[in-house]
């Protein structure tokens, strides 16, 4: 009797567990029939909403790009070629002993300013002053003895021809051999052929110097020269006259302007460039010889082209192009141009062909569209080159 009680206890928990698992089963057999019909209901109330969405896209989204906007129109353009030059004084004078002794004294110090013609140093001259001496006493009896000769000969008939002509040649020797003399002497004071600067003394006062031994220099800094070597590729465009601009590191945010005052007629066989000279002017003297110049030497100019910025050219599989703004409707979009380019310098470009005066040229934002794309122009970059 015991045992069939257990028995009849364990068959009512398996029962009991069973209905159990029908229930909860059955509640989510409903929640989830809910679900599902909630779902169906939203769907068939907002079906007509569906369609717009379609016509403008999966989310109905209009791209519209923020650009900025610039009407091109036409004017000059230069191309420039880069080249570094070195300064050079535009006179530069080494003045050189002509006659041997010993320097007496120095009229200027370094760093003097002086004129045309001013003495600088001078040569002792005691002994050549004393041939000087000698030869005009010996200038004057040949002088007067021709004199004598001539009376005698001329007007009296005394003597000879020869005697004659031997007394004037003597008096015309002795006149020439003092002018000599004066002559060496006069180059014993050693002047300044030009206005400048004393920029070096290569002697001092009590030193012997023969012919050709230098003794000073002197610089024009008013107006200098800078000397460098042009490509040959621009040989045809580079000529004498021709506009230069001049930088240096050392003197930051100051623009010379120069000409070209010479133009080599060879090429050096080396580095395949030709020497120009630039000439500039320097009135404050803030520019010196052997300084570096960063130098841009004006090779064309074009009139009457239309010039654009060359970041905004994007290259394609066919050549190049850009982005216009245009209307249409009232409504603002992008629009790609082929162009032809022409020469270019640093970030500019001539557009050969492609833009016309006029349009509207998209100089930022223009990586950030596509053809046809709507776009809304916030910037203006005005009218401009």
């Amino acid at each position: 009797m015991y045992i069939d009680r257990v028995g009849s206890g364990m068959e009512m928990g398996r029962l009991r567990t069973r209905t159990a698992l029908l229930v909860v089963f059955g509640i989510v057999l409903a929640l989830a029939g809910g679900v599902a019909g909630c779902g169906s209901s939203e769907a068939s109330e907002n079906g007509n909403a569906s369609a717009p969405h379609a016509a403008g896209g999966p989310s109905g989204y209009v791209k519209v790009v923020n650009v900025e906007a610039r009407a091109v129109d036409r004017g000059p353009f230069t191309t420039y070629v880069r080249l570094t030059g070195s300064v050079d004084a535009y006179e530069d004078v080494v003045l050189s002993a002509e006659e041997a002794g010993v320097i007496e004294r120095f009229f200027v110090d370094k760093g003097a300013r002086v004129r045309s013609g001013q003495p600088i140093a001078l040569i002792e001259a005691e002994v050549l002053r004393a041939q000087i001496d000698e030869a005009a006493a010996v200038a004057g009896l040949a002088r007067e003895r021709y004199e004598r000769q001539r009376q005698l000969w001329e007007e009296e008939g005394i003597g000879s021809e020869i005697a004659y002509l031997q007394t004037r040649y003597d008096a015309e020797s002795a006149a020439a051999r003092m002018k000599l003399l004066q002559a060496r002497l006069d180059r014993h004071t050693i002047e300044s052929p030009i206005a400048g600067i004393v920029d070096d003394r290569y002697v001092d006062a009590g030193e012997i110097v023969v012919p050709g031994t230098q003794v000073a220099r002197v610089l024009r800094l008013e107006r200098l020269k800078i000397v460098g070597g042009v490509p040959e590729r621009f040989g045809p465009y580079v000529q004498a006259g021709g506009e230069s601009l001049i930088t240096f590191d050392v003197l930051p945010g100051r623009l010379f302007v120069g000409a070209i005052g010479f133009v080599g007629n060879a090429v050096d066989r080396n580095n395949r460039t030709f020497p120009i000279e630039i000439v500039m002017d320097n009135p404050d003297g803030m520019v010196k010889p052997q300084m570096v110049a960063n130098v841009r030497v004006a090779t064309e100019r074009l009139e009457n082209v239309i010039v654009a910025p060359q970041d905004v050219v994007l290259r394609t599989e066919s050549g190049y192009q850009v982005f216009v703004v245009v209307d249409r409707e009232g409504v603002t979009f992008a629009e790609a141009r082929d162009v032809v380019l022409g020469p270019s310098f640093e970030n500019r470009v001539v557009i050969d062909s492609g833009l016309e005066a006029g349009d509207r040229l998209v100089i930022r934002g223009h990586q950030l569209v596509d053809p046809g794309d709507r776009v809304s122009v916030v910037g203006d970059g005005g009218t401009g080159r």
